[in-house]
């Protein structure tokens, strides 16, 4: 533990953060800028003591609890509380894809009854989906989990060359493989997307060929065509959206055009989520 620069980053810290930005009063003229230390610790949820001491180095070991504390606090950014972490001692445990998705956004997709909505890992294994998003894409409810995987069924496709030659299947094609490259720096130690990435590289020299360019981009926005057995063409945006607090997860959207034809053939597809 880094005792003097732990304590000197937290009063610099401390000394940036105005109280607009944490929601406090700005009350009477302040002599130094930033936040009073007893602010500090009750954003933080700690005795005004426990903090003082921390700041002038005297303090004891703190827990990841609270430092984590101190980080929300503190405003602190990922690079920030990165270091934070090593100054106490306590190095930050490798990033993680896990298995949950938040509750709130069960809830969320659910709500979204005229728009496909699904919950994308960084291995790209859908986590949970609406009616909607499951009859678009070929009822999600009947696959088996290891056949919910997006990047898997672009590269082992029959018809992949096609799908490689049309100009925006082939852009997204690209971009996921760059979004997956991306997912692997981020979690060097996940056996499972790694374990992925191989099973590709044997299966599918397109997608050894564009591993092997070692492009990086993470996947955001992109117009997609999907042509439904029942309803026909529907064009839509396919919208890709961080999810907070959870690195290892995006939202999904398909919108359309309002009143267009995709998205009255949207409509229809949802009558057949209603008479379900």
């Amino acid at each position: 533990m880094h005792r003097d620069e732990l304590a000197e980053f937290l009063r610099v810290r401390r000394a940036r953060v105005t109280p607009a930005e944490v929601g406090l009063p700005s009350g009477e003229r302040r002599r130094t800028p930033g936040l009073r230390r007893q602010e500090i610790a009750q954003l933080a949820g700690m005795s005004i003591d426990y903090y003082i001491r921390l700041e002038q180095g005297r303090g004891p070991h703190p827990s990841r609890q609270v430092l984590n504390a101190l980080a929300r606090a503190l405003i602190l950014d990922h690079d920030e509380r990165t270091h934070l972490f090593h100054l106490a001692g306590q190095p930050l445990d490798p990033p993680r894809i896990r298995e949950d998705v938040p509750q709130s956004l069960l809830h969320l997709i659910s709500f979204l009854e005229e728009v496909p909505a699904y919950v994308l890992d960084a291995r790209y294994d859908i986590r949970a989906w609406n009616p909607l998003a499951s009859l678009l894409m070929g009822n999600l409810d009947a696959m088996p989990p290891d056949r919910r995987n997006v990047i898997r069924w672009v590269f082992m496709a029959p018809d992949l060359a096609e799908h490689l030659s049309d100009e925006e299947k082939g852009r997204f094609a690209r971009a996921s493989v760059a979004d997956l490259r991306a997912a692997a720096g981020r979690y060097p130690d996940d056996r499972a997307l790694h374990a992925l990435v191989a099973e590709l590289l044997a299966l599918s020299p397109e997608f050894a060929e564009l591993w092997a360019r070692h492009e990086v981009q993470v996947r955001r926005e992109q117009r997609k065509r999907v042509i439904h057995p029942i309803v026909g063409v529907i064009d839509a945006i396919c919208q890709v959206m961080p999810v907070p607090d959870r690195e290892d997860l995006r939202l999904v959207l398909y919108t359309t055009e309002p009143g267009s034809p995709s998205h009255r053939a949207l409509r229809d597809l949802r009558q057949l989520t209603l008479s379900s």
